[in-house]
């Protein structure tokens, strides 16, 4: 089934934004960054280098499938970016919403940490990045999640996306 709701998952700086941002271009679908949907309490602690507890993601993770709904509702196809980092949260995100699909952006934490280390005006401390791993539950064959490997340039994963989940090509326009 091809669908209607791609969330780019993987640990902070995996390339999810900058991936996403360049699918949603391309097919011209609806985008959101899902740390958007963070509650000022959650940058603080993050920004302090303090992981989130499942009791401070919940309600992330609930608005965030509050915005699939309401671009579902509209009739928009959409891409919102989310770690996603265990099977509970993606089980809470995709809960009775046919057609959404995860595209897991998978990377060495060796790779992942070089490009925390050069990239800036972004909360996330390069210390969580250990925490991100050690909580990350890769997506299971069962969850049918498209892994894709995050050494390739951001085109060619978007175009690896696009021919893996089969998206019809006339939903695919050319970056303008």
């Amino acid at each position: 089934m091809v669908p209607s709701v791609i969330i780019v998952m993987g640990v902070s700086g995996s390339g999810k934004t900058t991936v996403a941002s360049l699918l949603a271009q391309r097919l011209r679908w609806r985008f959101v960054e899902g740390d958007s949907f963070h509650s000022a309490a959650n940058v603080a602690r993050m920004g302090d280098g303090i992981p989130l507890t499942d009791e401070d993601r919940w309600p992330w993770l609930d608005s965030i499938a509050a915005w699939i709904d309401a671009a579902r509702a509209a009739g928009e196809r959409c891409i919102v970016t989310c770690s996603a980092l265990k099977r509970a949260y993606r089980e809470r995100l995709v809960a009775g919403r046919d057609g959404a699909r995860f595209v897991y952006l998978k990377g060495e934490q060796r790779l992942v940490t070089q490009r925390m280390a050069a990239r800036t005006g972004h909360y996330m401390p390069l210390s969580l990045l250990r925490s991100q791993f050690d909580t990350l539950e890769e997506p299971g064959s069962e969850e049918s999640a498209l892994v894709v490997p995050i050494e390739a340039s951001p085109e060619e994963i978007v175009a690896s996306i696009i021919a893996n989940l089969r998206l019809d090509e006339s939903l695919v326009h050319p970056p303008q």
